[in-house]
């Protein structure tokens, strides 16, 4: 359902509204591109060949642990036009944690010159800053700076999609689900 925020509609968030997304749980994560344009590459025999945006989408990924001390990559595939991944959340709580919230900018996931990961900022020291929303954005802002720097077409679709994941079992079906995603492309539903 949709309401006016300072007189304009929104639409309301997709987010779970009684969970904290900063909570010690593992996130099946679904990042689609604007209007699903196969910026990513394209699936030959099952399996898939990156573009220059879509490596760099990989690379991004794969460096969120060096931002957010706390995260724990599984599985994770690019997809043509989108990307499907397990995020774990795993820091340590203390009784001076605060709930969390979400953050509507976030920070660059680039690393230094010599490729060392860069203490984090200030920013990211604030514990409501350290949530699922906060990494997808670093995320989806580092993709989109590197394609803008060197002119590459690309677009993200404005929101993600989050699964909350309950127990071990549900975890090995989702990465499984992942892992035979490219194979299976004909038949995702986000096929285009």
């Amino acid at each position: 359902m949709s309401g006016k925020y300072q007189n304009k509609y929104r639409i309301a968030s997709a987010r779970l509204s009684s969970w904290d997304y900063c909570s010690n749980v593992g996130y099946f994560i679904t990042i689609c591109t604007a209007n699903r344009e196969h910026y990513f590459g394209q699936i030959i025999n099952g399996i898939i060949q990156l573009s220059e945006q879509g490596s760099m989408a990989d690379h991004c990924w794969s460096q969120i642990p060096n931002h957010f001390s706390f995260a724990v990559l599984g599985e994770w595939v690019i997809m043509p036009n989108h990307i499907h991944g397990i995020i774990v959340i795993n820091k340590p709580r203390n009784d001076n944690d605060l709930p969390g919230v979400e953050t509507g900018h976030a920070l660059s996931l680039q690393t230094s010159d010599d490729s060392q990961p860069q203490k984090p900022h200030p920013r990211f020291r604030n514990p409501g800053k350290n949530s699922i929303s906060s990494m997808v954005g670093s995320f989806k802002s580092a993709v989109t700076k590197y394609c803008n720097e060197n002119k590459l077409p690309f677009g993200w679709q404005t929101r993600f999609h989050d699964h909350i994941i309950r127990d071990n079992d549900e975890f090995e079906r989702i990465k499984h689900y992942i892992i035979n995603n490219p194979a299976s492309w004909e038949k995702d539903k986000l096929f285009k």
